[in-house]
């Protein structure tokens, strides 16, 4: 059977998002916008716009809907950031990012999927995200500094250099906590470089594996 994508993108925004209390317009428009099913193998298309994450290889995900939207709303990008994601994946919450923001720059630690991402977000034609394979952890300095960070992978802590690579008055969504089950975390940082944590919703996410998060054998 031949689906209905748009259709499936229109359900997906009214049912798992407004319903929910997604509120930004931009970020709905974004979510209407991006072809989902793209973001996975097509054997998955049929489940691309269900309430779950779904798996993209390699042990990853790519996140459930709701929270790619609850995540980009509390970021709040403007049209003029530069903004910087940690965990590419399959590079869907990059294209939402790109449909906000001036540049994404969005770094992935699995060389294979990192590849895979960039070749969809060529496809439909992102030229304003920049993506790059290394330890997600130490940021992206060369690119430094960010109007907004946002961290698809759970942290015990907030990695030290991302918050050196943030903007004064920039802002971070990152999900702390242990493997099992973590908080998602805004992080505000204030002029002279103070940092102002607030706590959001439960969540669990994949770990954020490197020199500044989890150990590769998941420690």
């Amino acid at each position: 059977m031949v689906q209905n994508f748009d259709a499936l993108r229109k359900k997906m925004v009214e049912t798992q998002l407004i319903a929910r209390g997604i509120k930004d317009q931009r970020v709905l428009q974004a979510m209407l916008k991006v072809p989902r099913h793209l973001f996975v193998e097509e054997a998955l298309w049929d489940r691309s716009y269900g309430d779950y994450a779904l798996p993209i290889g390699e042990g990853q995900t790519i996140s459930q809907p709701y929270m790619v939207a609850v995540m980009t709303e509390l970021l709040a990008p403007d049209k003029d950031d530069k903004v910087l994601e940690i965990g590419t994946g399959s590079g869907y919450q990059a294209a939402v990012l790109a449909e906000l923001a001036s540049k994404v720059c969005t770094v992935e630690r699995i060389g294979a999927l990192g590849m895979r991402a960039r070749k969809v977000l060529d496809f439909l034609g992102y030229s304003n995200i920049a993506v790059r394979t290394f330890d997600g952890t130490y940021g992206w300095r060369d690119e430094a500094p960010f109007d907004g960070i946002i961290v698809t992978a759970a942290s015990p802590e907030v990695p030290k250099p991302l918050l050196e690579q943030l903007k004064e008055g920039g802002r971070m969504v990152i999900p702390i906590g242990d493997k099992y089950l973590q908080t998602l975390m805004v992080a505000d940082k204030k002029p002279g470089g103070a940092v102002d944590l607030k706590e959001s919703v439960k969540c669990v996410f994949v770990p954020l594996i490197g020199a500044y998060g989890f150990k590769a054998d998941g420690r």
